[in-house]
């Protein structure tokens, strides 16, 4: 389809002093990536580094609060970045998981998160947030938060063990599930975030999704559950430009 990456205007732009991007199977093709060490990078993220982690399916944020040097290595696990410094694009990779892009406009604070549905029911985004205020002072009224694509309801069906974590850890679960039949569901990540984000008091107009189905749009994205192995893996991401 000749896409490389998704932007979401309602969500940012350079006018707000961020850039950001929902990367494509095409995007990830051609991206150099180099998982816990800083890249040099310039392109549609902006001249500046490129950083992603070791992905554990965890609620740990890793937090960047000081400039980037070519010998940084970040070789633990996290699932979320947090940075105030300009010109770093923290990203994260997903093949049916929830790449989640966040910017506080009033800090000057961006952050990159990725959910599965473990990540989700353990509350990664809420707990991202959480450090946002207790590090850089966060508001969530401040906060502007857009959801990228991700299986959706209309594929990713789930089966006992994952219901039952939903069950355990989620109150109201039933409103992010469809065709519910016993021990089989398909589960919607994507409302179940959005849930959790309305919950934490960020405002309803500041949130945004890209209503894209991983699963379904085989020439555009990558998928775990359509190729039964990883292929390859999406990259999302968020730039501060400026203070």
């Amino acid at each position: 389809m000749g896409i490389e990456v998704i932007t979401v205007p309602a969500f940012a732009s350079a006018r707000d002093g961020v850039r950001h991007f929902f990367g494509t199977r095409s995007h990830a093709d051609s991206l150099a990536l180099d998982v816990g060490v800083p890249v040099r990078q310039s392109g549609v993220q902006g001249r500046g580094w490129l950083l992603s982690v070791k992905q554990v399916h965890g609620t740990d944020a890793l937090v960047l609060d000081r400039p980037l040097a070519e010998s940084d290595q970040f070789l633990g696990g996290w699932d979320a970045l947090v940075t105030d410094q300009p010109g770093v694009t923290v990203a994260v990779r997903t093949a049916d998981c929830v790449p989640i892009l966040m910017h506080d406009v009033r800090r000057g604070i961006v952050a990159a998160i990725h959910a599965g549905w473990r990540g989700a029911v353990a509350e990664i985004v809420p707990k991202t947030m959480t450090l946002m205020a207790a590090k850089f002072g966060s508001r969530q009224s401040d906060l502007r938060v857009s959801i990228g694509p991700s299986a959706g309801p209309c594929c990713y069906e789930v089966d006992e063990p994952v219901l039952d974590q939903l069950r355990k850890g989620l109150p109201g679960w039933e409103s992010v599930v469809q065709d519910y039949r016993g021990n089989k569901a398909r589960l919607d990540l994507k409302a179940l975030i959005r849930r959790q984000v309305e919950g934490e008091g960020v405002p309803r107009p500041s949130i945004s999704a890209v209503n894209l189905c991983t699963i379904c749009h085989d020439q555009l994205f990558y998928s775990y559950r359509r190729e039964g192995r990883v292929n390859g893996t999406m990259v999302s991401g968020i730039t501060l430009l400026s203070h």
